[in-house]
């Protein structure tokens, strides 16, 4: 899979990376996995193969069937996807506020739900599909996807400068409640004014959001650390514990976080199940 920035500038300010991946050689080992959350929005296009299943827990053996094209919004929990049968994609990380210079909604409005593309964008969505199946090229079909993503944009002027400052400080920096109640008082809004803006632009409150990026930054100390001390790790990604950690950790993955290594996940955000 290639992912990257975009090449369109325009674009830079709402989206994080494009990707374009082929369709594997191979079925994978494992049928499920539990796609993590991130605290991003994703826009995903399936083009050759089924169209995403998600199931609502490990007992379900039918799932939901989706669009080929989907938004998945904002969420603090994980999913189980279908993996048994993969497709080429192309798609794209959404960076705060793109639901609104993109779809035209807010982002809370996406929260932890996967939205079909032609209720956000009507027939354009359709004839996005089309034209990306009709290549197999993947350098055309980055081109063809960051066109519509261009031609998508709203003449909107950046987020709103206290949020984006929220934004920043928590994407940089473990914050704990206090910190955030600060951050609230600091941009000269209502406690509740300042969570509803917030929530606009990323999707989730901003306690669930530095929550997901604590979780982000553990995994990647994680993917450094072969064998964690678990005490430690803890106290430097910002918990209370180790047991506040394992606790978190179940919420976010479904597992431990010794069943997690086991897993040898070829993606942190992507973990096989049985």
């Amino acid at each position: 899979m290639s992912a990257d920035a975009p090449s369109l500038p325009e674009l830079r300010p709402w989206i994080e990376q494009v990707w374009v991946s082929a369709r594997p050689a191979a079925a994978p080992a494992h049928a499920r996995e539990h796609s993590l959350p991130s605290g991003a929005m994703h826009l995903a296009i399936r083009l050759d193969g089924p169209p995403l299943r998600l199931y609502a827990d490990a007992a379900d053996r039918v799932g939901r069937v989706y669009s080929p094209a989907v938004v998945g919004g904002a969420r603090a929990s994980y999913c189980i996807k279908d993996t048994s049968l993969p497709a080429a994609s192309v798609g794209a990380v959404l960076r705060p506020g793109a639901a609104l210079a993109l779809f035209g909604v807010s982002a809370a409005e996406l929260e932890g739900a996967h939205t079909d593309l032609r209720d956000l964008c009507g027939a354009q969505a359709d004839d996005l599909y089309e034209r990306l199946a009709a290549t197999a090229d993947p350098v055309r079909r980055r081109a063809v996807f960051e066109r519509f993503l261009r031609a998508r944009l709203r003449p909107l002027h950046g987020l709103d400068p206290q949020i984006a400052d929220a934004l920043h400080r928590l994407q940089h920096e473990p914050i704990g409640a206090a910190g955030i109640a600060a951050l609230a008082q600091g941009s000269g809004r209502s406690h509740r004014h300042f969570i509803a803006r917030f929530r606009q632009a990323a999707g989730l409150a901003p306690k669930r959001y530095a929550r997901v990026l604590r979780f982000k930054r553990l995994l990647t100390a994680l993917s450094a650390t072969p064998r964690p001390g678990w005490a430690q790790l803890a106290l430097d990604a910002g918990y209370f514990d180790q047991s506040h950690l394992i606790r978190e950790f179940r919420e976010f993955t479904g597992v431990s976080p010794r069943e997690y290594l086991a897993a040898a996940a070829a993606s942190a955000h992507h973990l096989p199940v049985a």
